[in-house]
């Protein structure tokens, strides 16, 4: 048996917790609902818990590693604390990374779950031939990381690659951070949720609100399964929704630069409503998009319109052999496992 490490993805909903070998072999895998109610201390006793029984399951046949955590929030890389966390409420400021190795007495590595998932997809998914990369991911919010020569970029203090909370709408829907319009208002689960009930509440969505009537648990998934039944209501919100995530994937083009932008989270499901609307608004937004879109023709720039406007020398024709691959994430939901498993590795 190889070494191995424990990955350990701690979500608002979930907590999931696998053992997995240092060459990415997935040994087992246990998950549990998070008692947010119930308090920190009680699951952070859960996590740990399954932590130890884990190790002790496998360490007689291999070397244990260390554990990585991913969690869902703001943290302070230097100190382990958890600074903030929207769907962890209690947890802010508090030393979650010595708290549990306190409890395990073994290292522990603490990482925001974006950094987590994208490592997982450096690791062994789709961007396992790629140095530079960006992560975004769809889920209740928006989350993000950015990778540079195969290490995560942090920023001066940890924040880096806040993509949901760049403003796509000015004085848009109001946020949770206290801002109007970022990019989650607009293309996250909690936005699709949101437009299907405005579309109902206007009374011009009667199959929208049928299905809300009759589904308690009334979510986006429930909404793209109308919108592939042809609902024209339900396909208008995946259509606002990939235009939004088109401006904000089209100024992280031109800002970045980068080889390659994977999207995953729970909502990349909907993939083939949204995407398309997505793909377009890159294309009319973003000059190095327009210059490096891999099924994107070369121009000659003399028959090109857009040449013939004032000021159009600053465009691009794509001659350029390097293209922008905008992907689906590969790893689905155990990308923030793999990554986690791989931290203490690396």
């Amino acid at each position: 048996m190889p070494d191995f490490s424990i990955g350990v993805d701690l979500g608002g909903t979930n907590l999931r917790i696998a053992a997995i070998s240092t060459e990415g072999q997935l040994l087992e895998k246990i998950t549990l609902g998070v008692k947010v109610a119930l308090g920190r201390d009680h699951v952070i006793g859960e996590m740990c818990d399954a932590i130890l029984r884990l190790t002790e399951q496998y360490r007689g046949s291999g070397r244990f590693v260390g554990a990585g955590i991913g969690v869902p929030g703001i943290i302070d890389m230097e100190t382990g604390m958890m600074r903030k966390s929207a769907n962890l409420p209690g947890w802010s400021d508090y030393p979650v990374r010595d708290e549990i190795e306190r409890r395990l007495g073994a290292r522990v590595f603490l990482e925001n779950d974006a950094n987590v998932a994208a490592l997982g997809e450096k690791w062994l998914g789709a961007a396992r031939d790629v140095d530079n990369m960006a992560m975004i991911t769809l889920g209740t919010g928006i989350g993000g990381a950015i990778i540079l020569n195969g290490k995560i970029f942090y920023g001066m203090n940890g924040m880096a690659g806040e993509f949901g909370h760049v403003t796509i709408e000015p004085n848009g829907v109001p946020c949770g951070c206290g801002n109007h319009g970022c990019a989650e208002r607009y293309a996250s689960a909690t936005a699709v949720v949101r437009m299907a009930r405005e579309a109902i509440e206007s009374g011009q969505a009667p199959a929208l609100a049928r299905a809300a009537s009759s589904d308690p648990e009334f979510s986006a998934k429930s909404i793209y399964n109308l919108a592939i039944q042809g609902n024209e209501d339900a396909q208008r919100i995946f259509q606002k929704f990939g235009v939004a995530l088109g401006i904000l994937m089209a100024g992280l083009v031109n800002v970045l630069n980068l080889d390659m932008f994977v999207i995953g989270g729970g909502v990349i499901s909907a993939w083939d409503a949204f995407a398309p609307h997505m793909f377009a608004e890159m294309r009319e937004r973003s000059l190095v998009y327009a210059a490096t879109a891999p099924d994107d023709p070369k121009r000659d720039p003399k028959n090109d319109p857009r040449e013939k406007k004032e000021g159009a020398s600053a465009w691009m024709p794509n001659y350029t052999r390097k293209k922008t691959i905008v992907t689906r994430a590969l790893l689905g939901s155990d990308a923030g496992l793999y990554g986690a498993a791989r931290i203490p590795v690396s």
